[in-house]
């Protein structure tokens, strides 16, 4: 089994730089998968920063639906993929009309852990903000949510990063789950 990391965390949370740190300290090769499209100045603008801050020397992928093709495109190579971010390429999907998105993320997490490179994926927790008002944006906050937790349940280590600052949950996560559910099944 592959090493298969997630990065979440708010907006503008520090969780990109985190995971560019991460890919950038492993001392191997990085591919970056990029899923935004760019159809605005805003987005635009955005992007080019992402471009400034990665070293040179890093691949580049642009892939804004069909992930599991780009991971397995590098499936034997030795080296990490960083893919920025998941909820993007969720809105792509969702807005595209795409079918069995959920199918999707479990192809992903799946082929994440099966691969040679090192995987990093950077995602956002959106669902924890106020009710959206209307139903597309109900939808993609859930969406979220369920996709974040198919790929946490596959990642070797899940990321929460706060105010700049990451914290390792899975591990610690898991422990507990497994003693809650350990004292469940005795009763």
């Amino acid at each position: 089994m592959g090493e298969f990391i997630i990065v979440t965390g708010g907006a503008r949370s520090g969780k990109s730089s985190f995971a560019e740190l991460l890919a950038d300290n492993s001392g191997l090769s990085v591919t970056y998968i990029a899923t935004a499209q760019i159809l605005d100045k805003e987005m635009a603008n955005r992007v080019e920063k992402h471009r400034q801050r990665r070293p040179a020397e890093w691949g580049l992928v642009e892939e804004p639906f069909n992930i599991e093709k780009a991971l397995l495109d590098f499936k034997d190579k030795q080296g990490i993929i960083l893919l920025d971010c998941v909820t993007i390429w969720l809105s792509n999907l969702l807005l595209a009309d795409s079918p069995e998105i959920l199918a999707q993320v479990r192809k992903v997490a799946q082929t994440a852990v099966k691969i040679k490179p090192k995987v990093i994926f950077v995602t956002n927790e959106v669902g924890q903000g106020i009710v959206p008002d209307n139903p597309l944006s109900r939808t993609y906050r859930d969406l979220a949510g369920w996709a974040n937790q198919i790929l946490a349940e596959a990642a070797t280590a899940v990321y929460y990063v706060v105010a700049g600052y990451p914290l390792e949950i899975k591990q610690q996560g898991q422990q507990l789950l497994n003693s809650l559910l350990k004292q469940n099944n005795n009763h």
